[in-house]
C-alpha cells in the first residue's frame, strides 16, 4: 500500500473527527443513530418541553435511585442531575458504547454512573451498584422497533426492579410501549407532547404500593 493509499483511507476518518468536533453532542448523537438506528429511534434529541413534562411527576425529595435506558448524549441526564438530591444516584444504561464513552467523558458528577449494557439486565446492574430497587426508570427506547422479545423483557424487568410507589417513565413516537407496559402496570398515566421532533407520547406506569 502506497502513502497515497494510506492518506486516502485516512481522509474519511479526519472528516469524521472534524464533523464531530463542530457538531458537538448532536454529531455524537447522529453517529450513534447511524450505528444503531433500531435502538436509538431518532436523530434528534428530545425537546425541553418533553423533558419538563416527562419529569414533572417525579418526587425528587424521596428519589434515591433514578435509572435511564438509552441516555444518548445526556439530554435527560443533566436535567435529572439538576433535580436529584445530593445523596441520590443516576444510573444510565445503553448498548451503544459510543454514547457511554461520551457520557463518561463529559459528565463528571459523582452521582452519575454510565453502564454499557442492556436494559433487560437492569436488576443485576442495580444490585451491582449497591441498590435493591429503583425509584424511577426512564426510557426513550423505541419499543416498536426493538428485536422480538426485547420489549416485553424490558417491561417485565423494569416492573420487578421498581419499588412500590415507583414509576416507569416512557416517551415514544408511537403508542407501542403502552401495550408492553399494560401487562405489568395497572395504572398508566398518559400525555402527548406536540413540541418535540417528532411529537411524542408520554407514559407513566405506576407500581402500586401493594405490589412487591
Amino acid at each position: 500500500m502506497t502513502s497515497t493509499d494510506v492518506a486516502r483511507e485516512a481522509l474519511p476518518q479526519r472528516i469524521k473527527r472534524i464533523a464531530k468536533r463542530r457538531l458537538g453532542p448532536f454529531g455524537v448523537f447522529f453517529e450513534g443513530f447511524l450505528r444503531h438506528p433500531v435502538m436509538v429511534g431518532s436523530i434528534i434529541p428530545s425537546s425541553r418541553f418533553t423533558i419538563r413534562k416527562m419529569l414533572a411527576p417525579v418526587d425528587w425529595h424521596t428519589c434515591k435511585l433514578f435509572v435511564e435506558y438509552g441516555p444518548g448524549v445526556g439530554t435527560f441526564c443533566r436535567p435529572v442531575l439538576d433535580r436529584l438530591g445530593r445523596d441520590a444516584t443516576l444510573i444510565v444504561i445503553d448498548t451503544n458504547d459510543l454514547f457511554i464513552e461520551y457520557l463518561r467523558r463529559t459528565i463528571t458528577d459523582s452521582r452519575f454512573i454510565a453502564v454499557h449494557g442492556s436494559a433487560t439486565d437492569v436488576e443485576e446492574i442495580v444490585r451491582a451498584h449497591g441498590h435493591e430497587k429503583a425509584d424511577y426508570v426512564l426510557s426513550g427506547l423505541p419499543f416498536s422497533t426493538l428485536p422480538d422479545g426485547v420489549g416485553p423483557a424490558i417491561a417485565s424487568a423494569t416492573h420487578r426492579v421498581l419499588r412500590p410507589g415507583g414509576a416507569f417513565l416512557v416517551y415514544q413516537f408511537t403508542s407501542a410501549a403502552r401495550t408492553f407496559m399494560a401487562r405489568h402496570f395497572r395504572r398508566i398515566d398518559a400525555a402527548f407532547e406536540p413540541l418535540n421532533v417528532l411529537p411524542c407520547f408520554l407514559y407513566w406506569g405506576w407500581k402500586e404500593d401493594a405490589e412487591g
